[in-house]
């Protein structure tokens, strides 16, 4: 199911967020974009966003949590967050993980509450939002429809949802395959990708926060899959993961002739080992329509398994909801990032 299109909007929001990302982040290095509608290169540092006083010291004795940029880069700008985003801007520019060997595009956005005065010593929390199908070569969560920026700027303005960073990577290395968001032998190494050199270019570039408390994932169809099986593969780096419709099991064809290592990126399995070394402690937080007719069994059924000790679990329905991007925001809203901001750390210095 979860190599399955959402529906025909999400094909036509796709081929938007490709439009729009025409030029973005190709030009003679990364950062370097074509904003809509305009003929210019524009750049965005989001390392200098909000810089302000320096940050206060720590009382003796005490590491501050707050991870300051170490190598902010310039980013091309892909459109601005209207609404209660206030005119933010989302950046864009093509990133070669060096730990996994892999390039490919990533699109960054910070929350209006980063770029106040009040909060400039302050490091803030981060989700990693994975699109769904194969999410190549753009990341539909960039797109005005649906709209997770707007929606996210107005939940934390009203106390809904922290004020997260959001990073979205592209989450396969091509339109043909499906690579589980997984290092399969003898393939690109997606897994340490999306798992190690996409949160250092948030380090690198954000005021973040050195605790796991701090970051999440969600991510939704094909993504909700690769959500839930980082945070379990990586929970000490991950608390939360936010799996809308997602498969609970790898199925790639590309895993064929390495069971050993399928069974490591097995969620299942994951959680089992998570629960017989008692922790660290993740909250799984699903989402499913409830038309969802395949999903919704197989999500259950891992609740019913898995759902105890460390491994903290929540469900939200959507009433009428479907395999799409359009119910999951709505489920978002609705309660689950609530849920997941009570057990999250917010913006601190």
């Amino acid at each position: 199911m979860h190599k399955a299109l959402f529906t025909p909007v999400v094909a036509l929001i796709a081929l938007t967020v490709l439009l729009c990302t025409a030029g973005c982040g190709a030009g003679p290095g990364p950062g370097t974009g074509v904003s809509a509608g305009n003929t210019s290169p524009v750049r965005v540092r989001f390392g200098d966003a909000g810089a302000g006083p320096a940050p206060h010291a720590p009382a003796p004795g005490q590491r501050s949590v707050v991870s300051q940029p170490t190598r902010p880069i310039s980013f091309g700008e892909l459109r601005r967050v209207g609404g209660a985003g206030r005119n933010t801007p989302i950046g864009v520019t093509t990133l070669h993980g060096p730990k996994s060997g892999f390039t490919g595009k990533v699109w960054v956005w910070a929350p209006p509450e980063y770029y106040e005065k009040r909060n400039a010593d302050k490091g803030f929390p981060v989700m990693e939002a994975l699109p769904g199908s194969y999410g190549y070569p753009v990341n539909y969560w960039t797109g005005a429809t649906p709209g997770l920026e707007e929606h996210l700027a107005q939940w934390a303005k009203d106390g809904r949802s922290l004020p997260f960073i959001l990073v979205m990577p592209v989450l396969n290395p091509d339109n043909r395959q499906y690579y589980d968001g997984s290092d399969i032998p003898g393939q690109p190494r997606i897994g340490t990708w999306l798992a190690r050199d996409v949160p250092d270019l948030v380090r690198q570039n954000f005021r973040t926060l050195r605790t796991r408390d701090a970051w999440a994932v969600m991510g939704s169809s094909s993504g909700g899959f690769a959500a839930l099986k980082t945070v379990l593969q990586h929970p000490g780096t991950f608390k939360v993961a936010i799996a809308s419709g997602p498969d609970i099991v790898p199925d790639s064809p590309l895993w064929d002739g390495h069971d050993a290592q399928k069974r490591a990126n097995n969620p299942e399995v994951l959680a089992r080992r998570l629960i017989a070394r008692g922790g660290p402690q993740v909250l799984l937080a699903f989402q499913d329509g409830s038309k969802e007719a395949t999903v919704l069994p197989k999500v259950r059924r891992f609740i019913a398994q898995y759902g105890h000790g460390p491994v903290r679990t929540r469900l939200q329905i959507v009433p009428g909801g479907t395999h799409s991007a359009r119910t999951y925001v709505r489920g978002l809203g609705a309660g689950t990032l609530r849920w997941v901001s009570a057990h999250m750390q917010g913006p601190t210095a």
